[in-house]
């Protein structure tokens, strides 16, 4: 079942976003799923979860670093999110939920605004929805569980879009996809996918050298193939 439809934006929110965030707006109005990524679902794909791409106040984007020992994605920087359970409304209500679970983030202080298409990742078969979100209370965030989160972090846009932090990550498996070289972090694979996307199609991007490759870092599971997290 897909919950999101290429360019959904709730037009009576759009008029409350601070304009810097239009470019934002106009690319969810235009992205589709093969500009994402190259794996499309298909009806009976994997098992749905939405994460929540949160843009603050400060001009940044909300990321958490997973547990070093977690069984899946350990150790990455990720967006917060998980499975839509069966009581959650929407993709919209998941990700809320997910995140405050996360991060302890207050929901009430965000406004979602917009949806990008559902994106399969085959490693772990999961069909997830991008939600989109604006953070016009911020509140305190932390990780709420250490055995799920390791850190919580804010992190400036200008951090991904300066080129002195845009990077190419390899895996032994063969992989190449951007990433970012932000705070202490290493940001790759679907996630990295998403924020480059979304960097290019608002027009933010400088250019930067693509051929500074780095190595998957150790502190990520490697055993997993990226090959099939995102194209």
């Amino acid at each position: 079942m897909s919950w999101s439809r290429r360019g959904v934006v709730h037009e009576s929110v759009v008029g409350s976003l601070p304009q810097w965030l239009e470019p934002i707006v106009r690319a969810t109005e235009t992205v589709d799923v093969e500009t994402m990524t190259s794996f499309i679902p298909t009806e009976g794909s994997g098992r749905h979860s939405a994460v929540l791409m949160l843009f603050g106040d400060q001009e940044d984007l909300l990321l958490i670093e997973r547990a070093h020992d977690s069984t899946t994605h350990s150790g990455q920087p990720a967006f917060p999110g998980g499975v839509i359970e069966s009581d959650d409304l929407s993709p919209t209500h998941a990700a809320l939920r997910e995140a405050r679970e996360e991060t302890g983030l207050d929901p009430s202080g965000v406004t979602p605004f917009g949806l990008l298409p559902d994106l399969w990742i085959p490693v772990s078969d999961f069909v997830v929805t991008p939600v989109l979100g604006w953070w016009r209370q911020p509140s305190e965030v932390y990780p709420v569980d250490p055995r799920e989160v390791a850190s919580v972090h804010r992190i400036a846009i200008e951090e991904f879009v300066n080129p002195e932090n845009r990077v190419r990550v390899s895996h032994s498996s063969g992989y190449v996809g951007d990433g970012f070289q932000v705070r202490d972090l290493v940001v790759w694979g679907f996630t990295a996918g998403i924020i480059s996307t979304m960097v290019r199609l608002a027009g933010w991007e400088r250019p930067w050298d693509q051929t500074r490759v780095i190595p998957v870092p150790v502190s990520t599971r490697a055993s997993e193939d990226p090959r099939r997290t995102h194209s």
